[in-house]
């Protein structure tokens, strides 16, 4: 009995280890879900009319969720207090709660861009848009364009176009203050706009990159574009815009005590390209101190060094162009600076050699400086100091395949504390010329002159640059190998630089033209390039490389 029991208890087992194993192997997966979700119903329905409603919902075929709501969403036209969209889980219902007093005869669209997906397989019902109208009919205008940047190569995702009325009460600070009538967000990589759902009128068009999401352009820190005139609807022209940073007027803040001998004093505004640095007076009572100004790396503070002295306090008096400010602060004893010289980087034919110092430089010693090459022969060599970046540069005509040492003795470099340095040492080498490339450049359709051609490497970086006021061709000898790109810029107002628009003065940025493409510069190449100026910059296909990356996930 126990042997038979035994055997029926081993068939029953084995019989439900092969069920179960069919089971586990009856899944087999079939294709993947690549439809989106669709909207079932809605209440009110889409695109009613005579709208009074506090509440929204909507219904769709299948579970969804929502994802990135707060950037994808674009109410229009924009709603002083953000309506509640519930609930945050998978579901087939999304309501959304007024909560906003509604304008009148007005046409409301809520753009929710990609934010439902379906809760399984994350598929976009895309640019999907809730419409009504207040009113007894629907706005049906359009608008469209592109947006791009001024200065940079491609514009960010997410800018924001909105259009302001252009009535009685219009005033060119309406941006500053108050939210367009009409708004919508560039989603897609195309950098592309539709404004919908509009209504006949004149409209003054603006397009930020609106960084803390308010509506309102923040000059300090987001991107403007505008069309300098008014618009008319119904229009079928396609707009485009260009955004810039403007450049901010200078702003000093209250310094604060870092050592026992230097203050740290913040500004805003950009100093980089500034011809007259700014001006500080460092007062105790009424006697003026002995300082030096320089500017901090890698941050927008001034550094401001002093003797050391016993008081209490410090007044700090600074001007720059128009601008003018006096600070008072308590003074403490914390610890004191001292020098410490390093080399920025090291050279090839193109760069100087350059060390930078922990505290601001006063005296030179160039016979306590050396230079030899390789053969132990002593090479002439010149001095520049860079006061305002704390810089010492040592140029010199360099040879290839050539091995050089700078030698700087002890009391060759004084600081303003009357510190001097140790010993230093620094190698340089130059490569072979074959380990170099070349690059000829010849511009075509140029509009005007001057023009400022810069040399950038794939990450931006700009290598070199010239300034033409006649040339098209252009030699740019002994390059590292690297791939390379252009930028041209129509130096209109002839300051050497590039300058930013102006929204107050309605003045639009200078014009930047990039060079489509890279330049592959190799060891040993002589690379001839023609640049056309005529022909703007397009950004690589990426729709193409999406539609592989999908063929490959199914």
């Amino acid at each position: 009995m126990l042997k038979n029991k035994l055997k029926y208890i081993s068939i029953i087992i084995l019989l439900i280890t092969i069920v179960s194993c069919a089971k586990r192997g009856s899944i087999t997966g079939g294709l993947k879900d690549t439809i989106p979700p669709g909207l079932r119903t809605s209440f009110p329905k889409n695109f009613s009319s005579n709208f009074n409603e506090k509440q929204i919902k909507l219904e769709f075929d299948e579970i969804v969720i929502l994802k990135g709501i707060s950037k994808q969403l674009v109410i229009s036209p924009p709603m002083k207090y953000e309506p509640l969209i519930i609930p945050t889980t998978a579901s087939k219902y999304i309501t959304i709660k007024i909560k906003d007093t509604l304008k009148s005869n007005t046409t409301y669209s809520f753009n929710f861009g990609q934010s439902i997906t379906d809760n399984n397989e994350g598929n976009p019902l895309n640019q999907f848009k809730y419409v009504f109208s207040t009113g007894s009919y629907i706005d049906s205008l359009a608008l469209s364009g592109k947006v791009k940047y001024a200065f940079e190569k491609e514009a960010e995702p997410f800018i924001s176009v909105m259009l302001y009325e252009a009535n009685d009460t219009f005033n060119d600070s309406i941006i500053y203050k108050e939210s367009p009538r009409y708004i919508t967000n560039t989603l897609d990589s195309l950098k592309t706009f539709r404004l919908e759902n509009l209504k006949e009128g004149k409209y003054f068009m603006v397009a930020l990159k609106d960084l803390n999401k308010n509506n309102k352009f923040d000059p300090k820190t987001e991107k403007i574009g505008f069309i300098k005139d008014f618009i008319t609807i119904p229009n079928d022209t396609v707009f485009e815009i260009e955004l810039f940073q403007e450049n901010i007027p200078f702003k000093a803040f209250k310094p604060t005590q870092e050592t026992a001998n230097r203050l740290l004093m913040g500004y805003e505004g950009d100093l980089s390209k500034a011809k007259v640095k700014p001006q500080i007076s460092l007062k105790n009572n009424n006697e003026i101190l002995a300082s030096i100004v320089t500017k901090m790396p890698k941050k927008d503070s001034l550094q401001i060094w002093y003797k050391p002295i016993k008081t209490d306090s410090l007044k700090v008096a600074i001007s720059h162009n128009q601008y003018e400010k006096e600070f008072s602060l308590k003074i403490r004893s914390p610890k004191k600076d001292s020098l410490s010289i390093n080399a920025i980087n090291p050279v090839s034919f193109k760069d100087v050699f350059a060390i930078e110092s922990s505290t601001p430089l006063v005296q030179f010693d160039e016979t306590k400086i050396k230079l030899i090459d390789g053969d132990s022969t002593a090479i002439k060599f010149t001095k520049n100091y860079d006061e305002f970046n704390q810089k010492l540069y040592l140029d010199f005509k360099k040879e290839p395949a050539k091995k050089y040492n700078f030698t700087i003795l002890p009391g060759a470099l004084t600081d303003f504390y009357e510190h001097t340095n140790d010993t230093l040492s620094y190698q340089i080498s130059t490569k072979e010329l074959e380990q170099y490339g070349n690059l000829k450049v010849k511009l075509e359709n140029v509009k005007s002159f001057p023009v400022i051609l810069e040399l950038l490497k794939s990450s931006g970086e700009v290598v070199t640059s010239e300034y033409l006021e006649k040339d098209t061709t252009i030699d740019f000898k002994l390059l590292d190998p690297a791939k390379f790109t252009l930028r041209a810029i129509y130096d209109t107002n002839k300051n050497n630089q590039y300058d930013p628009g102006n929204y107050l003065e309605k003045k639009y940025a200078e014009e930047v033209i990039y060079f489509s493409g890279e330049i592959d510069v190799r060891s040993n190449w002589d690379v001839e390039q023609t640049f056309d100026l005529s022909i703007p910059y397009t950004p690589p296909p990426i729709e193409k490389k999406d539609l592989k990356k999908k063929k490959k996930q199914y």
